[in-house]
């Protein structure tokens, strides 16, 4: 009760490569110098940094690279004990004018242009067996940071 110590979290971050006519995707560069920031600047004890990969920004055509990154992880993981896994990705929304965290998902995809493989859904379910495209998952950003961080 209370003698139990700092979580054991573990983070694992992904960008995405150059989209249509973002040549540099300011998420590959954050991905690729995020570790040696952290390893100047220090995580929370019990919080150590995972992966750090940039992806090809290609919808479908990402999807065996990913699925081999979060079994390796997963593989990991399962060797080092065990841990709370947070994975965090960032995108990329060329309208903005600022860094956004986005508090809600919808099982949807639909792109206003083909990704790098050409691809381009319009209203198909991210994950069919998740339920209809109209499905919505929440998360209240402070609670995370609070959980993480305890």
């Amino acid at each position: 009760m209370g003698s139990e110590g700092p979580k054991n979290v573990v983070i694992h971050v992904t960008g995405f490569k150059k989209f249509n006519v973002f040549a540099t995707n300011p998420t590959e560069t954050l991905v690729s110098n995020l570790r040696n920031h952290v390893e100047k600047i220090g995580l929370p004890p019990g919080v150590s940094l995972g992966s750090c990969t940039v992806l090809e920004t290609a919808g479908d055509g990402a999807l065996p690279a990913l699925q081999k990154l979060l079994e390796s992880s997963v593989s990991s993981e399962n060797k080092s004990g065990s841990k709370e896994v947070v994975w965090l990705h960032m995108g990329l929304n060329g309208g903005a004018s600022k860094f956004a965290i986005e508090k809600q998902a919808v099982n949807e995809a639909t792109f206003s242009c083909p990704d790098e493989l050409g691809w381009q859904p319009k209203k198909l379910a991210i994950v069919p067996e998740d339920g209809e495209i109209t499905r919505i998952r929440e998360v209240t950003i402070a609670l995370f940071l609070a959980y993480c961080l305890a």
